[in-house]
């Protein structure tokens, strides 16, 4: 495929488009919005990517509920009876191998082990095990797909976080949202590709920043775009007293040929990137009050997601308005909720981050079954990495701590063709992935070739080298592929 195998499926080239249109201002704006790389410095390679799936996707959109700060899998999914019989006992140095520790723990003498204290059941046709705090998620065991050998090489939540978020723990790398918006283009031009949504629990908390949804190096257009709890739920988008629609696109128009006479001058792609950005502003005008009314839904969803989902703010309105946003065709909606960080009090915070997330995130999954939107819509859950199976301090029979653990945690995945049930296993200690480990960059090639794109062929060339999400490595976890 080139650049003439696109004209002819577009039905449209920069000369028949100039052609038959005015030379207007409009016209510019017009061309940039429909064609976003019409009158870009795209190479053709860059092209050949966008908007263009290389086989038929099994989902066409992404919820990703980001628990930040890392769930205790040892807590919630991965049980481990050995942990209770050693309960207090040293954790023998031949499992720890001497792993590498975070400045919290690398100071302990002894790494005394930690069994859960709370109780666990299996759970569907499956047979999934999942702890007494999720009862809500125990009820849809047989929509999950439970990946519980996932493993990283970040040990600190910051490059955790970024490595998840961006396929790499610096910064300046264009997010997993960016790269689909880059990829596949939007499905509804009057809404952002990628949205952002933000909520925070009662458990200790690690920040989230901007850069986690940046476009890094790709144009600005494919960033996410943040939505907030307050009156507005994006900023900047209402008019000023005084200002009507009519004004509003007059000072677009006339801001389009400002910038186009900069365009000229300096020749930057991210001139025409602004020009779009205003113009899908103007166009949110009137679907993002639609698309964030919450207040319209009926009881029995109400119901299902449970009275908080019309607190604006919290994790179970966010869940809500993330099936809304989907349902309205955003391609990509990430949700971060924060609190989860659990070095002191464990059994007391997890329960309430529980709480706040458990009911919700089950819901999301039933109501999109309900809406026939499962099957085409991939929703994750998970962290950054996941927690020791020794506690962090002292340690009592009710209440311990756990440090950061990178070599194995769980996440879940349902709907958007993976597999329901278990996939991978750890040791009897909860420490060592034994069985079909998956790492983060499988985990991004997964991801997108469940929405239809060869990872090894979505890249992006910047500074002379050819970046990609999963940038030299990566490989399909075919197992969990419906």
């Amino acid at each position: 495929m080139n650049k003439e195998f696109l004209e002819h499926n577009l039905g449209i080239n920069r000369r028949k488009f100039l052609s038959r249109l005015s030379l207007g201002i409009g016209s510019v704006a017009l061309g940039s919005l429909l064609i976003p790389d019409l009158f870009g410095s795209k190479s053709d390679e860059e092209m050949l990517v966008t908007g263009l799936p290389q086989f038929a996707p099994k989902a066409k959109r992404i919820i990703y509920l980001f628990q930040n700060g890392a769930p205790s899998q040892l807590d919630l999914f991965d049980y481990k009876p050995k942990l209770q019989e050693m309960f207090g006992q040293d954790l023998p140095a031949s499992i720890r191998m001497g792993q590498r520790l975070t400045g919290m723990t690398a100071d302990q003498k002894k790494f005394p082990l930690a069994g859960t204290t709370f109780k666990f059941n299996q759970y569907g046709q499956t047979g999934a095990w999942m702890s007494e705090l999720l009862p809500h998620t125990s009820k849809i065991a047989d929509d999950l797909c439970i990946i519980k050998s996932m493993y990283t090489e970040a040990i600190n939540h910051d490059p955790a976080l970024t490595f998840f978020q961006t396929g790499a723990q610096v910064g300046n790398r264009p997010s997993m949202g960016s790269w689909l918006s880059y990829g596949l283009g939007s499905e509804n031009k009057n809404l952002p590709a990628f949205c952002v949504l933000l909520s925070k629990g009662k458990g200790n908390g690690q920040g989230v920043y901007s850069k986690l949804w940046s476009n890094g190096f790709l144009d600005s257009v494919y960033q996410g775009v943040q939505f907030s709890s307050g009156e507005n739920p994006v900023l900047y988008l209402n008019n000023h007293e005084g200002i009507d629609k009519n004004d509003r696109r007059k000072m677009l128009d006339v801001l389009a040929g400002l910038n186009e006479e900069s365009f000229k001058q300096t020749n930057d792609p991210e001139v025409h990137a602004k020009i779009q950005q205003y113009e899908l502003a103007y166009r949110m005008q009137t679907a993002v009050p639609e698309v964030t009314d919450l207040s319209k839904e009926p009881e029995d969803t109400i119901k299902l997601y449970g009275p908080d989902c019309l607190v604006p703010g919290t994790y179970a309105a966010n869940c809500l308005l993330a099936r809304k946003l989907s349902e309205n065709g955003v391609r990509f909606v990430q949700l971060y909720h924060q609190g989860w960080d659990g070095h002191n009090n464990l059994p007391a915070e997890i329960r309430g981050q529980c709480m706040d997330t458990d009911q919700a995130s089950a819901a999301l999954i039933t109501d999109l079954k309900q809406r026939g939107l499962l099957d085409e819509t991939l929703v994750i859950w998970g962290g950054e990495f996941g927690r020791t199976n020794y506690c962090q301090g002292v340690l009592k029979k009710d209440n311990y701590g756990r440090d950061h653990h990178p070599r194995c945690f769980t996440i879940w995945m349902a709907g958007g063709g993976v597999k329901p049930g278990v996939y991978g296993e750890t040791d009897e200690f909860g420490y060592n992935v034994t069985q079909n480990g998956v790492h983060v960059h499988d985990f991004h090639a997964t991801v997108l070739n469940l929405m239809g794109i060869d990872h090894e062929k979505l890249v992006f060339k910047h500074l002379g080298r050819r970046y990609r999400l999963t940038d030299v490595a990566g490989t399909v976890v075919k197992g969990i592929i419906a």
